[in-house]
């Protein structure tokens, strides 16, 4: 057996994922030879401050604070950015691929703000560009989309792709505040000091746009996506879904309808029987729904320095794989669609409407519904003191609609409180709920 190709690497940032990745590399050197006959080596890291101690520090000389030790270095053959941020970090990624270096990026914000002009970069360099850490850490579902599923025409992605407020609203669901929920996933290290990218829903819009455009080859931006966060729930909406048998969970959703996709990232209830109530703690699912395959489901790890190091230590090997020509290094956009107009994505919705305790109310309610197209399937009163709380979950409509319908129904005298809808994730219909 002859000996491993030698292939230096650098890394650009060496915090918690950048030590794993090079640690995930010492450690499986011999397992990455053996498969590949290529040996990845860690070369340089660039850090801010290269003098600072470090856990897990690699050998001396490694770290530096200057990029063009490693542009300039004609000795590096691979990149994996996980440094974060948005700039300088754009700059120092399309230089590489414009010099023709490979680059690995965990970067949700980055693929999904500045993809256009990477992969500009990348065809210009003729360089690879991988990003499938950016989306569910350790779950494969870039690589599934780009290479297993190319010719599957999926028309339909689901998932819970944010492990921080899935953790969160578990802890709610077993009885926890938001406040103390949220201050477990921090102790835990599944939240940051600042979560707010997390709570806002706006971490999870990134990836859905990034899963949306590679799945129906058309560009999403990330201002296309429709985002609600967790941080305004309820203990009371937790408190419904467990008496409607769902649970609460924050769903991303991406659809190709006709020649237009929409895509949007908000709480929902799911429906218990649904895969997607399963999915525990941290972790991550992703549905996909197409011609060829009708449904297939992964689930893994979406959090986590180890998890999100081994999707980009699966990459770099990707990368050794690939022939020089290899379609990874093209932008997975091939075609041009439109947009759904906001409001037109349909679900079942769950309401919850705070109203006087009077006759005459109900049939004002679903006058409101009615005018708007949004047909009831189940309704459970609350009784309160002078004033009832009505639980009511519709049969499919657009969003828009029942937006319309619960503006006119705030406006009603009679109602108390602020209405509120959450689409309802199920794959059954109202008649195998029990909803008729």
């Amino acid at each position: 057996m002859s000996a491993p190709v030698d292939v230096p690497v650098a890394l650009l940032g060496y915090g918690t994922v950048g030590s794993a990745v090079h640690r995930l590399l010492e450690d499986g050197a011999e397992d990455i030879a053996r498969a590949t006959g290529h040996r990845l080596r860690v070369v340089r890291a660039l850090v801010r401050d290269p003098g600072r101690e470090r856990e897990h520090a690699p050998a001396h000389g490694v770290l530096t604070g200057d990029f063009r030790r490693i542009v300039d270095d004609g000795g590096v053959a691979l990149v994996a950015e996980v440094m974060g941020g948005v700039e300088p970090t754009g700059e120092y990624v399309a230089e590489l691929l414009r010099r023709g270096i490979p680059v690995v990026t965990a970067n949700k914000q980055l693929v999904a703000r500045h993809g256009p002009e990477l992969f500009e970069a990348a065809a210009e360099g003729g360089a690879q560009l991988r990003f499938e850490a950016s989306v569910c850490a350790a779950i494969p579902v870039i690589k599934l989309l780009r290479e297993s599923l190319v010719v599957t025409n999926v028309h339909r992605v689901l998932g819970i792709v944010n492990g921080t407020t899935n953790f969160v609203l578990g802890e709610m669901e077993a009885g926890s505040t938001y406040a103390d929920a949220l201050a477990e996933a921090q102790r835990l290290g599944y939240a940051e000091a600042d979560p707010t990218e997390d709570v806002s829903g706006l971490d999870a819009a990134a990836k859905m746009a990034i899963l949306a455009t590679v799945a129906f080859g058309s560009r999403v931006a990330l201002e296309g996506v429709e985002v609600a966060g967790i941080d305004a729930l309820r203990d009371e909406h937790v408190a419904a879904a467990r008496a409607l048998e769902m649970r609460v969970k924050l769903v991303g959703e991406a659809v190709l309808v006709g020649e237009r996709v929409g895509v949007r990232v908000g709480p929902a209830f799911v429906d218990a029987h649904h895969p997607l109530a399963s999915i525990e703690g941290a972790f991550n699912a992703v549905m996909l729904q197409g011609d060829a395959i009708r449904e297939l489901t992964l689930e893994g790890p979406g959090a986590g320095g180890t998890e999100t190091a081994s999707a980009i230590v699966a990459d770099l090997v990707s990368v050794l794989g690939a022939s020089e020509a290899g379609f990874l290094r093209d932008d997975p956009v091939w075609r041009s669609l439109g947009a759904l107009p906001h409001g037109e994505l349909p679900s079942p919705y769950y309401l919850r409407l705070e109203v006087e305790d009077r006759a005459g109310v109900l049939a004002r309610l679903a006058q409101e519904l009615a005018s708007e197209g949004v047909s009831v399937a189940r309704l459970v009163q609350q009784p309160g003191d002078g004033h009832a709380v009505l639980h009511v979950v519709t049969h499919e409509a657009p969003a828009g609609r029942v937006e319309a319908a619960l503006r006119a129904i705030r406006a009603l005298p009679e109602s108390r409180g602020d209405a509120s809808a959450l689409p309802v994730v199920s794959s059954r219909g109202v008649e195998e709920l029990g909803w008729t």
